[in-house]
């Protein structure tokens, strides 16, 4: 009865938070995915001395690093880079939520060492790495972080039906990578989502997200896109019921890892209903404002304006 209990919470709070992609694995919290170990290293002060992170208090506002990755076979299973990185912060007593969308190519110094693309700290250290490399850049603590990989957002998807979404940005790609249940994992495909109202399902709504080629507004296109449909999702996830469990579960086996334990579900309970979704705030840190286009080693990189990232950032996340 618990675990159906964390299932329809979970339901509600993927919908009405926009992040459903994400929050919603959280119902197979009793099988094992929950509650993974982070150790994230301690800041330090300019003399050197650690600093422990705050630990949020049961019914405060907290933070989660919610995770995308491509986990197709190209890469090792370890090693994945992260196509998207959301912050996200939930406060229960307001029941206000703020998402503050990474773009994955900001060149940023990694906690590993070295400078790269922000996608390359996960894949470099795992959770922990990504986790301390936004603490350090971003100054905000992170107190979670939830994982989905490919095949799980596209199982996901289906079990639901589809999303239903209106395309205003359409997508023509040449050089979508074809690299899912294909033995060859190196080839593309022409792939196609047309203007107007669409319905799609688990494969085409991961082409519409996914895709990132011929978008006038490149990248940043794609993180539009990618709410978009967690946002169609949350009109899905009331279509759900307890019977849906052992398929919810099978789908997401080996797609999702969490932080978040039992108990921190459990404190969210009661609020699985209150969640206003007018009180969602979102930010993209789009150019010219907050990025501008650049050239490192050869790569196409976003450069960090950090005065005004800091600034929306400590306006975002207090």
């Amino acid at each position: 009865m618990r675990l159906i209990a964390l299932t329809l919470f979970c339901l509600l709070l993927s919908g009405t938070a926009g992040a459903a992609a994400y929050f919603f694995p959280v119902v197979v919290a009793g099988v094992g995915q929950t509650g993974q170990t982070v150790i994230v290293p301690p800041t330090t002060t300019s003399g050197g001395k650690p600093i422990a992170a705050p630990t949020a208090a049961p019914g405060s506002p907290f933070t989660v690093l919610l995770l995308g990755s491509d986990d197709d076979l190209k890469f090792d299973p370890n090693h994945v880079l992260t196509q998207s990185m959301i912050l996200v912060r939930v406060d229960p007593v307001s029941k206000h939520v703020v998402m503050e969308s990474i773009p994955r190519d900001l060149w940023v110094p990694l906690s590993t060492g070295g400078s790269a693309k922000i996608d390359a700290a996960y894949s470099y250290g795992g959770a922990s790495a990504a986790i301390a490399t936004v603490e350090r850049n971003f100054h905000v603590h992170v107190d979670e972080y939830a994982w989905i990989g490919l095949k799980g957002l596209i199982k996901l998807i289906d079990l639901l039906g589809g999303v239903d979404v209106n395309v205003s940005n359409p997508v023509l790609d040449d050089q979508y990578p074809n690299d899912i249940n294909v033995k060859y994992l190196y080839g593309y495909a022409r792939v196609a989502v047309l203007p107007g109202p669409q319905h799609l399902d688990g494969t085409h709504a991961l082409q519409y997200v996914r895709s990132r080629h011929n978008d006038i507004n490149g990248d940043f296109g794609r993180s539009a896109r990618q709410q978009q449909v967690l946002l169609a999702l949350k009109a899905k996830a009331s279509s759900l019921n307890v019977a849906d469990l052992p398929s919810i579960v099978s789908a997401l086996s080996g797609e999702f890892k969490t932080s978040m334990g039992l108990d921190r579900v459990r404190s969210l309970l009661s609020l699985a209903s209150a969640f206003d979704p007018t009180k969602i705030q979102q930010t993209v840190l789009y150019v010219p404002t907050y990025t501008s286009y650049g050239q490192i080693s050869g790569q196409s990189v976003l450069l960090p304006h950090w005065s005004q990232i800091l600034a929306i950032t400590r306006q975002n996340f207090p």
